[in-house]
């Protein structure tokens, strides 16, 4: 299994490169995106970029994956989507995705998000996908409601000394 470009009606995700270096530069050190990503300190220099890209780039087989979103229409790079801590033995993978602001409310996300369903259920052999999302994101909870996840339980991040409340949320494909 490889991972490859998708493409959907408006979009085209393409697998994450080098050549992405200042637009993850520049979505990762974006206040508005990582709002609620509570992981890792925003970006402050691009060498954070070049970690993150490589982290993503590992020669396949490999665990986890990245697209950038792209809008087919005028080239725009607006966001990402993709599969981390990928459990080949369980048949389960865990999910993240992030958008610039300017983009929100367009179905974006959502049309990203079913195309990665759609291949990691026929390509990764998955039965499970699941989405940690801050409990006050709840842009993110509504579009994993409407992508037919199902909250599944409840857990703390610790970030920065502090805890943060999330929901697990979990979509699960009969096999």
């Amino acid at each position: 299994m490889f991972f490859h470009d998708l493409k959907t009606e408006r979009l085209l995700l393409k697998n994450i490169d080098v050549s992405d270096r200042n637009f993850i530069f520049s979505q990762f050190s974006d206040q508005v995106v990582n709002r609620y990503l509570f992981d890792a300190e925003p970006l402050s220099d691009i060498s954070g970029a070049d970690e993150i890209i490589e982290f993503y780039v590992q020669p396949e087989p490999r665990l986890q994956h990245r697209w950038i979103i792209l809008r087919k229409s005028d080239g725009m790079k607006m966001g990402t989507c993709g599969f981390h801590c990928w459990n080949i033995q369980d048949l389960k993978v865990d999910v993240g995705y992030d958008l610039k602001e300017e983009f929100w409310g367009n179905g974006y996300m959502q049309e990203s998000m079913k195309e990665i369903i759609k291949f990691a259920e026929e390509n990764m052999n998955i039965k499970e996908i699941n989405a940690c999302i801050f409990i006050d994101n709840l842009k993110s909870i509504k579009l994993a409601e409407k992508l037919g996840f199902v909250l599944s339980g409840t857990s703390y991040e610790i970030f920065r000394n502090e805890e943060y409340l999330h929901n697990r949320y979990s979509l699960y494909f009969t096999k």
